[in-house]
């Protein structure tokens, strides 16, 4: 009978810190960043269309989906729009840092830019890249990082890595090709 009785108690010992190793602090969800190198083609001509990308998919998205959430930023020529205030529904907004890419731990919890009007946009032009009039070429500046709040209220850190026009016939290029990384953090918190 004592040895029933000990092991029983053993067994509930054991049951016990299982589940309690288990156990997880509700408040402090895990960090699930999504880390990703991708491109998009942009129009050329600054009065095309806009190439609107979503960080959650990870993908470019339809102009018909341009009044939705399903977009987080539009690119055109060297101009960004915001899926906020004059441009889109949702809550976008954009903070340009002095800060190489990976010293970015973190997404700020204010100060972020929104497209006030379609004249005054959160991404000023010009304020991330150097133009060559020589080459004719784009170059992202270095040592510069964005910092997204998306359309759903989640937060990205992305940087340009390098702007190419696509091989083209003729005297102007149709599109420029973006090469970017960007880490999404998909848990709603603000740690990268």
């Amino acid at each position: 009978m004592k040895k029933m009785i000990q092991a029983s108690m053993i067994a509930a010992i054991s049951v016990i810190i299982a589940f309690s190793s288990c156990t997880r602090n509700a408040t402090t969800p895990p960090i699930t960043s999504i880390e990703k190198t991708d491109s998009l083609k942009v129009n050329f001509s600054s009065s095309s269309p806009f190439a609107f990308f979503s960080f959650k998919n990870g993908a470019i998205v339809a102009n018909s989906d341009s009044a939705t959430l399903a977009w987080d930023f539009g690119l055109r020529f060297t101009t960004f729009i915001l899926n906020s205030n004059a441009f889109g529904p949702g809550n976008a907004g954009a903070i340009l840092q002095n800060n190489i890419y990976t010293a970015v731990t973190a997404a700020p919890s204010t100060g972020y830019a929104y497209d006030t009007t379609t004249s005054q946009k959160g991404i000023k032009d010009g304020s991330w890249y150097d133009y060559n009039p020589v080459t004719r070429s784009f170059a992202p500046k270095a040592g510069k990082t964005f910092i997204f709040r998306t359309a759903n209220n989640f937060y990205v850190k992305m940087e340009l890595l390098a702007v190419d026009y696509e091989a083209f016939i003729g005297p102007i290029p149709l599109r420029l090709i973006y090469r970017f990384r960007y880490t999404y953090q998909a848990n709603g918190t603000t740690v990268f």
